[in-house]
């Protein structure tokens, strides 16, 4: 089994499988030399060692490789790589990856189609059917699942698997009794097995639209014989009878491309995508179409030629399956032979003969086998009989035509229903006794039949309570188990709401099995801490509103050389944490520069000079006069300062001045007069 990142041609490596079919897988992978995703298609290892698929397969990758077109998906490169385990060369195709869903998926979701909207995707695959048409290339196979819807609305055909030149479509394309493509939306002449052209296309898109405008195909029955009686036999219901939305226009276009004679119906893509175009714009159609029983029965002979059939030569048959069966039993031919899921070319008349001269032949050696068997058991009724017969193969096929086999085999049927993949739906996925087992003749056998997977559109939860969200998916049927984690904070959205949904895996939109386990993300109500780094404090808070957090920030100033200033230089928490957005604490700090001045020398300046002086270098602070007698100093002159002269100190800082004043002036003492001398006689 091929596992995840196996590489492909030493370029391509395997991602995940994105989708299955019958006959091949398709994997998303990575273009390791482009650097880009691809889609790649593989060969089922099972059938791998099968020429017809690998042919088959080989000639997918041929004529869709030269096709370049918007509506075609494209082909980049093919390849083989050997199988690790079974060491069978396995092809594979490298395509483009288209993302979107496919036709049959919107069909089955029961999504409502406008029938606008129906004609623009018809529109879109005539365009890419004339391209393919003109390259010289029929793709014998278009029904929903192989057209691809974009999100933005293109539409991509795809699938090319059993398409085919249309100089090889000159023998008919009949073999066994198997189908090319799907009975629902064959034409008339690839269920008769006759030449096709570009108008087997055209009848196949015609179902297409028909399924589109009424959400079922033309046709339904019980088996694909039966589908294919009515694609010969039967005239569709008129769409608008069974939605009154569609318009008459709408009913005559895919009436005509409906038309059993590939020369009543549109004889181009060109010519069918044009009339769509008219109906859109409305205008007139170039189709026209009577009402319902107004067209008479067309009658497709063995040699392709179309006539009008009267009233008393249109059979009326019992079942649909006799009624097919007599058509291609009186068809030279057919040989009673549907159209293959191989491509090559029919058998010759003449070997045609011989198988049926083989197949009477047995039936005739079985038929006196059972004479042979009754004798006995009539002459030696004492002694009964035991017959014991290999239970048939019937894995793989369809629930009608295995349960004829068993029937056929002498055996009871016993049928039940199982889960599968979408491929698997309707056939028998196994038996029980299995395959050659040799069980007495009327032994039950019980075989599975696949129902399909029981999936639906994951419902959007984002924005839900737990509660809310779990409710939903049991409200949409889902069973499966459901655990909830907490989702990371780095992809939480900023208005996330604690304990609710952030996400759910598998994501909404995502159409998974209704057993499908989930997992819910519930939102932490925290959110990482941005780095403030460098950022103003208003810049800061910016960051972290945007970031979800609802608190203001505590700022701290912090006087700093270090760091530029008013610019933030630490926080906490630190960046990166996850924190509560509603409630959560954060501090920056934000450098602040220091406020310094030179203290300027102030001695032998006046007291009015001095504080001047400081002004002028910055300072904010007065300073304190002190007033000292000194005779020795001038008066009213600094003769001290308290900040030495060239020192750097803070702008706030208080100076202390000393300034001389002069010393109080003395009255002089009087000087005594002399006392008078004594005279002398």
């Amino acid at each position: 089994m091929t596992e995840r990142g196996t590489l492909l041609g030493g370029r391509y490596e395997l991602d995940q499988i994105i989708g299955r079919g019958g006959m091949a897988e398709v994997w998303r992978a990575r273009d390791t030399r482009l650097v880009r995703d691809v889609a790649v298609k593989r060969l089922r290892v099972d059938l791998a060692s099968d020429p017809t698929f690998q042919a088959r397969f080989r000639r997918e990758a041929q004529s869709a490789a030269g096709l370049n077109h918007p509506n075609i998906v494209a082909v980049y490169d093919t390849g083989e790589e050997r199988d690790t385990k079974s060491e069978v060369m396995i092809p594979y195709i490298v395509m483009e990856l288209v993302e979107g869903v496919t036709l049959r998926e919107v069909l089955r979701d029961g999504r409502k189609i406008v029938p606008e909207r129906a004609l623009e995707f018809t529109a879109g695959v005539l365009d890419a059917l004339a391209y393919s048409h003109r390259a010289g290339i029929i793709h014998r196979d278009i029904k929903p699942a192989n057209v691809m819807l974009t999100p933005s609305g293109t539409v991509k055909v795809m699938d090319f698997g059993i398409a085919r030149a249309v100089a090889d479509t000159s023998a008919t394309m009949t073999q066994t009794a198997a189908v090319i493509g799907t009975a629902q939306y064959l034409s008339p002449e690839q269920a008769r097995g006759e030449k096709v052209d570009n108008r087997s296309d055209l009848y196949s898109v015609g179902c297409l639209l028909y399924e589109l405008l009424c959400s079922e195909p033309p046709f339904k029955g019980d088996s694909p014989v039966s589908v294919a009686y009515q694609h010969v036999r039967e005239a569709p219901i008129p769409p608008s009878q069974r939605d009154p939305e569609v318009t008459a226009a709408m009913d005559a276009i895919t009436l005509k491309a409906l038309a059993k004679s590939p020369f009543d119906r549109y004889q181009d893509a060109r010519e069918f995508r044009e009339d769509i175009l008219r109906a859109l714009n409305g205008q007139p159609v170039m189709a026209s179409f009577g009402a319902p029983g107004d067209t008479p029965t067309t009658v497709m002979p063995a040699n392709g030629n179309p006539r009008r059939a009267s009233a008393a030569e249109v059979p009326a048959p019992t079942t649909a399956q006799a009624a097919v069966a007599s058509e291609w039993a009186a068809d030279p031919a057919a040989t009673g032979s549907v159209a293959t899921i191989d491509d090559e070319e029919d058998p010759k008349a003449r070997k045609r003969r011989k198988a049926l001269i083989i197949t009477l032949s047995t039936l005739g050696v079985v038929l006196v086998a059972a004479i042979a068997w009754a004798a006995i058991a009539i002459l030696n009724p004492s002694q009964p009989v035991v017959t014991n017969v290999a239970v048939p193969n019937v894995v793989g096929q369809e629930q009608a035509s295995a349960e004829a086999l068993l029937t056929q085999a002498g055996l009871e049927v016993k049928v039940e229903s199982t889960p599968s993949e979408e491929s698997q739906k309707g056939r028998v996925v196994s038996s029980d006794p299995a395959a050659e087992t040799e069980v007495a003749k009327g032994s039950t056998v019980t075989i599975k039949v696949g129902a399909g997977p029981s999936t639906k559109a994951v419902p959007t939860l984002a924005g839900k309570t737990e509660a809310e969200a779990r409710q939903a998916l049991k409200d949409a049927g889902f069973t499966g188990e459901i655990t909830v984690k907490d989702a990371d904070p780095k992809e939480e959205p900023a208005d996330a709401v604690k304990g609710n949904v952030v996400s759910s895996d598998p994501s909404a939109g995502s159409e998974v099995a209704l057993s499908q386990a989930f997992t819910l993300k519930l939102a932490t109500g925290t959110s990482p801490v941005p780095d403030f780094s460098g950022k103003t404090a208003a810049e800061a808070q910016t960051m972290a509103t945007a970031a979800g957090f609802k608190v203001k920030l505590t700022v701290v100033e912090q006087v700093t050389t270090a760091q530029t200033a008013d610019r933030v230089f630490d926080q906490s928490p630190a960046a990166g944490t996850n924190v509560l957005r509603d409630s959560g604490e954060i501090t920056i700090t934000v450098a602040k520069a220091e406020s310094t001045a030179t203290v300027p020398n102030m001695i032998g300046m006046s007291e009015e000079q001095a504080l001047e002086a400081l002004r002028n270098a910055g300072f904010t602070t007065a300073p304190r006069i002190k007033q000292v007698q000194r005779s020795d100093k001038t008066a009213n002159e600094v003769f001290e300062q308290s900040a030495t002269a060239g020192e750097k100190i803070a702008k706030d800082t208080l100076i202390e001045l000393t300034i001389a004043i002069a010393m109080p002036t003395q009255s002089p003492s009087p000087i005594p007069s002399p006392s008078p001398s004594p005279t002398h006689d």
